[in-house]
């Protein structure tokens, strides 16, 4: 997972220039290489040239803070869960940021389900809470 996390970040820097985004090699410190691509992306969306620049992908065309904000701010955070689940740590996530996921997610809903993004979503209960409905949306069981 923090292999994918290190990936997306790189594939998401690559857009500005149209470069080949490097995957992370087997033996990468991926600590090291996340803040690394985490600061790339940072100081790319804190130059107004870099962060208007309008870049393509699979979600169309749109300005980079635009892609940084929506698909890698989405993609981080669910990711984040997973880390902190999976290692026992705190696991509940910014209730902003839980909206602004599925504010940004909800609609592109069959373009995610394809080979390679998030597995068929579940079903929360009626009274679940936001982080909840996405974690579900998202394939996930909180």
């Amino acid at each position: 997972m923090a292999f994918h996390v290190v990936h997306v970040h790189r594939r998401v820097l690559a857009a500005l220039d149209g470069s080949d985004a490097k995957e992370p090699a087997l033996d990468e410190d991926l600590v090291a290489a996340f803040r690394d691509a985490s600061d790339a992306v940072n100081a790319a969306v804190s130059d107004p040239s870099r962060a208007n620049k309008t870049v393509s992908g699979i979600f169309g065309e749109q300005p980079f803070e635009q892609l940084v904000g929506r698909l890698l701010c989405a993609d981080t955070l669910i990711h984040s869960w997973d880390l902190a689940r999976a290692t026992g740590q705190d696991d509940q996530l910014d209730t902003d940021a839980v909206t602004r996921a599925l504010e940004f997610l909800t609609p592109i809903d069959e373009a995610i389900r394809r080979p390679g993004g998030f597995g068929r979503k579940l079903v929360p209960p009626a009274d679940a809470d936001l982080q909840t409905k996405l974690l579900a949306f998202t394939g996930r069981r909180a």
